[in-house]
Formats: structure tokens, sequence, C-alpha cells
């Protein structure tokens, strides 16, 4: 093949190649897609396809559609998918000990300010703060306790979501005292049977 004829080709275009280019613009590209979509009408196949990648990156960088959603809009500083498998593992009457301690354990870790940063932007954003009701409800907390309830899956899960919500605020946004830095020992006694009542006693 000439020289000329090398030069006149045209260029292939595909997928991206599996690099850490390939991570960010799914980042990026599942950020759109959320916002547009929401939670529950975002796809990965859409996501992938946005981002101009194979969709099997998706569960290559960050585990499914979850993962993604988690660091690229509310940035969490753990998998969704680990904290309800660490959750699940146990026996349910201490599942409510638990979610306690998982839920001050990762967020003590940042100091609470990856906290006090998401629940800014949910509060100044209704679209926001929509899809992470949907996203904590349905994805985690319903996810950990639809194995174990027979009634009330939504309330109780509920429940259990503003329960944590309203703790993260006290403990982290507005910090009042002396809750805020109380250890989590004494949090979890104080709070864990309150939660263990939501997720298996009389809630109406």
């Amino acid at each position: 093949m000439s020289k000329g004829a090398r030069q006149d080709a045209p260029r292939r275009r595909g997928r991206r190649p599996g690099g850490t280019d390939t991570r960010a613009a799914l980042v990026d590209a599942a950020r759109a897609v959320f916002i547009e979509q929401g939670y529950d009408g975002a796809t990965v196949r859409a996501i992938a396809a946005r981002a101009e990648v194979d969709a099997a990156m998706v569960n290559h960088w960050f585990g499914g559609k979850e993962g993604l959603f988690a660091e690229a809009v509310l940035k969490l500083p753990f998998n969704p998918q680990d904290v309800v498998e660490r959750l699940l593992a146990g026996d349910v009457t201490d599942l409510g000990q638990r979610i306690v301690r998982t839920f001050l354990t990762v967020w003590d870790t940042t100091g609470g300010g990856v906290f006090a940063a998401l629940m800014r932007s949910i509060t100044s954003h209704e679209l926001a703060a929509n899809t992470l009701r949907d996203f904590l409800v349905k994805n985690i907390v319903e996810r950990v306790l639809s194995p174990l309830v027979d009634d009330d899956l939504d309330f109780r899960a509920t429940l259990v979501a503003s329960q944590l919500v309203g703790m993260g605020m006290v403990r982290y946004v507005v910090r009042f005292e002396p809750f805020a830095s109380a250890d989590i020992d004494t949090v979890v006694v104080a709070v864990a049977p309150t939660l263990q009542r939501y997720i298996t006693g009389t809630v109406r």
C-alpha cells in the first residue's frame, strides 16, 4: 500500500480501551445519565454507550450500577454491595447493632466531612435528594431487610433510613454534643434498639 493510500484511509472508531481513562469516562457519563434519568431509569447499557465503552467495564471498575452511582453521584467512601454483604453476615437479632456500628465506622473514618457534603448537596438539589432516597431505601436498606422481614418492608426500610440520616445529621452536620463526640459503642447501645424494633418489632 502506498504512503498516500495509508494517509487517505479513514481512521477506525471503536470502543475506548479498558484503562483508567475508561473509568473516568464512565464516572462522567454516569453522572449525566443519573441526573437525566434518575437511579431507576438509568441503565448500565446507556451509561456505557454515553462513555463509548463496553458495558462490561462497569462491573470491572465498579462492581455494578450501585457502585458506579455511589462514586459518580453520591461520592460515597464505600462500596454499597460490600456493606450489604457485611450487614447480612450475622443473626437478625443483632442487625440493628450491625447497622449502627457499620454506619458510624464508615463515616467516622472520613471525619464526617463526606457525609456533611452529601447532605448539603441533596438539600440544594431536589433530584439528588430523590435519587439518594431511592438508592438508600431500595438498594441498601431494603436489600438487607427483604430476606428477613415478612411485612411492611417499605415502611420498615424507610424508618431505618430516616434514623440513619438523622443520626448522621446530628453527628456530622449540626454536631450536637455530646452525641457528636460520643464513642461508637455508646451510640450503638443507645440507638440500635430503636433500629431493631423497626426491623423485627411492631411498627404499626
